[in-house]
């Protein structure tokens, strides 16, 4: 019976699993270091506020694996050996493939900080980050403050924690206004807006410099770069951003740069090994994409399609346009399609702005400038339909269209305001002006 392996019990590789299971009866087994089971890892900030425990976010019981003939294997792989198709443990041990899996995801980036492996001193990721969290900083007696690194989503979301638990935050921010690498400007600074009304001491065009030690190697301070100021704090959270976690291949023939290199059928160089998920670098990225997409819902899709190759439905990956959703504190964040922030934003591009006067909504369209297209548009605090953006862009629908029939777009009128009236008056009105 040929036997498949997958690294990484993430939602790529657990997607792979179980389509696999269904297209077929062949032998499968999921490898983790992290857990014994599938968890949902966009809810582990949840956890830590008390909103769910970690069984509740286990989306399977823990008999649906032995149930559905899907073995779990506990360990760290260390080594490759593509040519006899051996997988070689930490532990010692080893294990057979027929085909292998990689979908061992991402890890956080650090970046040679001084200090950046002290005790106090984490990321945001694994089960175990929220764990030791909750022993650095179960409260604000322990935990004096905190300082987070990083102006990104996983940055907001450890501020958003701490401060659930009235834990002083400092957030260093080393872009001139947070995450305007991706967001328009005034999307931007209402976020910084909201971001300080929550008490956070948002410290933006900041970067570190070093982290201090105590006499007993837990953190203790941190130093700024650019003032040389020092912020006595108990915990440290180097939240910027992630890279793939593929440290393990680096002796192996499997081709890598970012991440593992795969082709249109998520294939690496070598015959019989794929890789999905965070871990992927799309060597042909299509639709404006990325090569490595760290994102929940690629790698489910990713997991999906993989399946069928494995399973003998040769079948491309290829995405449809670019959607993402997020939360900002108790703002959420929809985007479909494309909306560049100030830095990489194309001179074709022009964008209608919107805000609301409470200054927690807003909504910006991207269009071309010169044929009127339009490109996407960003959501912020208002609930919108993914199927009618999708539709609308399959259509080359144009700007004027689709501010005229937001109404189509409105998730769930019946518990959600309308902002459309007020929408389209400030659009006419700069239309008007122009």
């Amino acid at each position: 019976m040929e036997h498949i392996v997958i690294i990484g019990n993430g939602i790529s590789g657990v997607t792979a699993a179980r389509h696999i299971r269904k297209l077929s009866d062949k032998r499968i087994t999921i490898i983790s270091a992290e857990t014994d089971h599938f968890f949902s890892r966009t809810a582990l900030m949840y956890i830590y506020m008390g909103h769910m425990t970690y069984e509740n976010t286990k989306p399977y019981e823990d008999w649906f694996w032995k149930k559905n003939r899907i073995e779990l294997k506990k360990g760290y792989v260390k080594k490759i050996e593509t040519e006899s198709k051996t997988l070689h443990f930490a532990q010692g041990d080893t294990l057979q493939y027929d085909k292998l899996v990689i979908a061992s995801g991402s890890k956080p980036n650090k970046f040679g900080w001084p200090g950046q492996d002290l005790k106090g001193v984490q990321g945001l990721y694994t089960k175990q980050d929220v764990d030791q969290l909750e022993i650095d900083a179960p409260n604000n007696k322990v935990c004096k403050r905190a300082v987070i690194v990083g102006g990104g989503l996983i940055g907001i979301e450890l501020a958003e924690m701490l401060n659930s638990r009235n834990i002083p935050v400092t957030f260093l921010v080393r872009e001139s206004s947070f995450w305007n690498s991706v967001l328009p400007e005034g999307e931007s600074q209402m976020i910084n807006r909201h971001i300080k009304s929550h008490h956070i001491d948002l410290r933006l065009s900041s970067n570190l410099k070093e982290i201090k030690s105590d006499e007993n190697g837990n953190a203790k301070s941190v130093i700024v770069e650019e003032t040389g100021e020092e912020i006595p704090c108990n915990l440290v959270g180097l939240t910027a951003g992630v890279s793939p976690s593929i440290d393990f291949l680096k002796d192996s023939n499997i081709e890598t740069d970012k991440g593992v290199k795969v082709n249109k059928y998520l294939e690496t160089n070598i015959t019989d090994v794929y890789a999905i998920g965070d871990c992927a670098e799309q060597q042909e990225p299509v639709n404006n994409r990325r090569p490595v997409e760290a994102v929940w819902y690629t790698g489910r899709m990713m997991g999906e399609v993989l399946a069928q190759t494995i399973c003998g439905n040769k079948m491309p990956y290829n995405p449809s346009h670019w959607f993402n959703s997020a939360k900002f504190m108790d703002i959420e964040f929809q985007t479909y399609g494309w909306v560049y922030g100030e830095k990489d934003r194309p001179d074709y591009e022009k964008h209608f702005h919107w805000k609301h006067e409470d200054d927690t909504k807003c909504i910006t369209v991207a269009y071309h400038k010169d044929t009127e297209e339009f490109l996407g548009i960003n959501t912020f605090g208002i609930r919108m339909k993914h199927e009618t953006f999708e539709q609308w862009l399959n259509e080359k629908r144009n700007v004027d269209y689709v501010v005229n029939n937001l109404k189509k777009a409105n998730f769930d009128p019946e518990f959600y305001e309308h902002y459309e009236k007020e929408i389209l008056a400030t659009y006419e009105n700069e239309y008007a002006s122009t």
